[in-house]
């Protein structure tokens, strides 16, 4: 299986990205970001899924050349069917489908959520979580904790009840008035400020589900009422103000983490997901893992946001199964995070 060679397509929101994969090991992983979407503040579907047309060919064939092979060395095509915007969804599965035709090789589709998961397995050298491990995937739609039984048994143990972490820090940063996306902006300047400077309400739900809305809803009030008393307060505070939030995110995310070890006894916790890369989450797992003696692993940055070599691993050892899909497949925005 080590002369396995996949092509991966990753197009589920506003990053086109192609990689491939021999057997575990990534010999190109090439992502295209749209800039497009910083004047609106945020994403909008129509102008992310042209911009996938746009840069979809020329991504695949440079992580074809980047990797040294030819197109009729692939063994198969894997593609991320969802969850994720539709229309860019469907730029990466038709193209996936039309590729697979083309060649005469297999198709394989994945669950972009699981991959953010088993990025983990992607072999550089380091050490892999061990079976059963938990899983926290943050991002700007998701926040999950999933007990991860094998490479394809997974069971969700708590998620979000309504607003995701990823867009708390980027709705957050809007009120801020900082540029989008504000996620890694308010991460920075949190290093440079007080993590104590403002206390934020935190939500208390009961079991391993979040709520993110109303810790918006109260930044939001709290800036409003701090701004009509002082008009400069938001410059005037900006990283105390980042770091606090921060760090109240921080303490929601540990304290659910905390939980779900010792409901399952499972002492071997791993993050995924765009929002995986804030230096203040990495830093703070790692502590409490080091602190309570469980096992962390953390991504490298690269596999932490949308990226096409976390759906080649997972298309990997789905190829090793011979899970296949065929043409008649179409794409789900809202794709089960059940495994097949």
């Amino acid at each position: 299986m080590e002369d396995t060679c996949i092509l991966a397509i990753e197009s589920s929101c506003d990053d086109t990205s192609a990689s491939v994969l021999c057997g575990d090991k990534v010999l190109s992983n090439v992502i295209a970001s749209q800039a497009v979407h910083q004047r609106y503040g945020g994403v909008v579907p129509e102008l992310a899924s042209r911009a996938h047309l746009q840069n979809i060919v020329p991504v695949v064939s440079e992580a074809i050349a980047k990797a040294g092979i030819r197109k009729t060395d692939l063994s198969a095509i894997a593609f991320t069917r969802g969850p994720g915007l539709m229309g860019s969804l469907l730029v990466g599965t038709s193209f996936a489908k039309s590729l697979a035709m083309g060649l005469g090789i297999p198709l394989i589709e994945v669950n972009h959520m699981q991959a953010h998961i088993l990025a983990h397995f992607i072999d550089e050298g380091q050490r892999k979580p061990s079976f059963p491990f938990l899983a926290m995937t943050i991002s700007g739609g998701h926040t999950q904790i999933v007990k991860v039984n094998s490479y394809f048994s997974m069971e969700v143990l708590g998620e979000t009840l309504d607003d995701a972490v990823g867009e708390a820090f980027d709705k957050t940063a809007k009120i801020l008035g900082l540029p989008y996306p504000g996620g890694p902006l308010i991460d920075k300047y949190a290093r440079e400020g007080n993590a104590k400077a403002f206390t934020f309400n935190k939500p208390n739900i009961e079991g391993l589900n979040f709520s993110f809305s109303g810790l918006k809803t109260g930044i939001l009030y709290f800036i409003q009422k701090q701004t009509a008393i002082n008009p400069n307060f938001v410059q005037e505070n900006l990283a105390d103000i980042c770091a606090s939030v921060q760090q109240t995110i921080v303490d929601i995310l540990m304290k659910k983490v905390l939980k779900a070890v010792k409901q399952t006894g499972i002492k071997e916790v791993a993050i995924g997901g765009g929002v995986s890369a804030n230096s203040g989450i990495r830093a703070a797992l790692t502590a409490l893992g080091e602190k309570c003696g469980w096992h962390t692993y953390i991504p490298k940055f690269e596999y932490c946001t949308d990226n096409a070599a976390m759906i080649g691993i997972v298309g990997y050892y789905k190829y090793k199964e011979e899970q296949f899909t065929d043409v008649q497949t179409v794409a789900d925005p809202r794709l089960s995070f059940s495994a097949k």
